[in-house]
């Protein structure tokens, strides 16, 4: 028992810690970049998302189910809707950024990467998913 929650536990302070070692590097990012302070917006961001997610961690029963080893079906079936309306928000945002790069003349090349890999991996997953249900 002590053992599983000792995974429990630290899953949960794997969600936080990773916001933290995210903003870390954004910060150290920037300042070679010469955009200290943007590093520095960045990582306090970051930060008080960690923070939040710590204090989530010791109250909410739903973020306690989402980073649980092995997830109830209710909590997984939680996970697996964010994680596909995530992919839906940066799908349109990535679209949405290509389409305004496009009509304001440049390439729009950064933003057709990412909304090409969106695409070939929504096929994949589909094919993947279709043989093994």
């Amino acid at each position: 028992m002590r053992a599983q929650q000792a995974t429990t536990n630290t899953a949960r302070r794997a969600v936080p810690g990773f916001f933290l070692a995210l903003g870390g590097a954004c910060l150290v990012a920037a300042t070679f970049g010469g955009r200290l302070a943007i590093g520095l917006v960045t990582f306090g961001i970051l930060a008080l998302c960690s923070l939040a997610l710590v204090l989530l961690g010791r109250r909410s029963e739903t973020y306690q189910g989402l980073t649980e080893k092995e997830p109830d079906e209710r909590f997984a079936r939680i996970a697996g809707r964010a994680w596909a309306g995530t992919g839906v928000v940066l799908t349109v945002g990535n679209l949405s950024a290509f389409i305004g790069d496009l009509a304001s003349g440049r390439s729009g090349d950064p933003y057709f990467w990412f909304v090409a890999t969106a695409a070939i991996t929504y096929i994949a997953f589909v094919a993947f998913w279709s043989r093994h249900t």
